[in-house]
């Protein structure tokens, strides 16, 4: 038998979890109750999600007064919590013909000091997948080829080219071999200290290993440099790094990359590479970045996720997590079924 749960006069600042069973679905009627349903009719293909530190009961209020803007009026809800280490969130499903778009989810999720993203069938956990993350700004909290010319003292010059290449005046790979050549003569003793102590972006080490225990396959393309790709292969348990390699000479850079670069295309290149290579079909692929460079792959994969993206990154990106751990990207492969 359905079970309603009344929310009208409840203390609507209590965690969500208070009024609905993990992983069950609810069915909202109004804004009054909810009752829990056994199986979900047939529903479109995209789910929203919501997740934040404290989701409460008063957010899933919020949430079906947002929803109803698009005269959307039979909405089902669940709480769930993908890991042990996230706070619950809250997911829903329904039918409409107009359907809120993944900027207006982002606005409003801001608004409940959440965060918010519309899911498209994503790839799930319980079948094997592959992820392929880049590295500066997206594994990891750095750029560095940022930090390589601050410990030479040539940051201004290296910077320099990448605001070129940000503004379009300059191709990658054309950036990429110019502020190489910036940091010809920089002795490898200087940055061997930055290879072993490279700072890990908040939830990624917990991200990958709950994606190996799902049999997940894991990968790092990378515009960055082997070195530094290479030394988070135990760490991040990565069964691929695909990055660019500096000419070394007399234990010093010289100006050259060897082979070929490791560009926007040749992401999205890795990617389908890899997919046949791990017989993963390309339903279950993820691609995450933070920079223009990354949204080739990111396009190509089922699902591209932003991490704290720059803004066109975060427009164009499928979702987004704007703050917080990379443990979250959970929340986008783990709405129930």
């Amino acid at each position: 038998m359905s079970s309603i749960i009344q929310f009208a006069n409840r203390e609507l600042n209590t965690p969500i979890q208070e009024h609905m069973a993990l992983d069950h679905w609810y069915s909202c009627q109004g804004n009054t109750s909810l009752t829990q349903v056994n199986q979900l009719p047939e529903l479109t293909t995209q789910s929203i999600c919501f997740f934040g530190p404290n989701i409460q009961l008063q957010h899933l209020v919020e949430v079906e007064k947002f929803l109803r803007t698009f005269a959307i009026e039979q909405t089902y809800f669940t709480a769930y919590q993908p890991h042990e280490q996230l706070p619950v969130a809250l997911g829903m499903r329904f039918n409409a013909s107009q359907l809120p778009s993944k900027a207006e989810v982002r606005d409003f999720a801001k608004s409940i000091n959440a965060q918010g993203a519309v899911i498209t069938q994503a790839p799930t956990l319980a079948e094997p997948g592959l992820l392929v993350m880049d590295m500066d700004s997206t594994a990891i909290q750095i750029e560095c080829i940022d930090e390589i010319a601050r410990l030479a003292d040539r940051y201004d010059e290296v910077a320099s080219v990448t605001a070129q290449a940000m503004a379009g005046a300059l191709s990658f790979s054309e950036s990429l071999h110019r502020r190489v050549a910036s940091l010809s003569g920089v002795p490898l003793s200087q940055i061997q200290s930055l290879k072993e102590n490279l700072p890990l972006m908040p939830g990624i080490e917990l991200l990958c290993q709950a994606l190996k225990q799902h049999h997940w396959h894991l990968a790092i393309a990378s515009g960055g440099f082997t070195w530094f790709a290479e030394s988070l292969i135990e760490p991040l348990q990565l069964d691929a790094v695909f990055a660019n390699t500096l000419e070394v000479e007399n234990e010093q850079l010289t100006c050259k990359v060897l082979g070929d670069i490791v560009d926007a295309d040749k992401k999205a290149e890795v990617l389908g590479q890899l997919a046949t290579q791990y017989a993963i079909p390309m339903t279950q692929t993820v691609a995450i970045g933070d920079g223009a460079n990354d949204l080739v792959m990111m396009a190509k994969a089922q699902l591209g996720v932003a991490i704290h993206g720059k803004p066109k990154v975060v427009e164009n990106a499928d979702a987004a997590i704007c703050e917080g751990s990379l443990l979250q990207l959970l929340y986008l492969l783990g709405v129930p079924k």
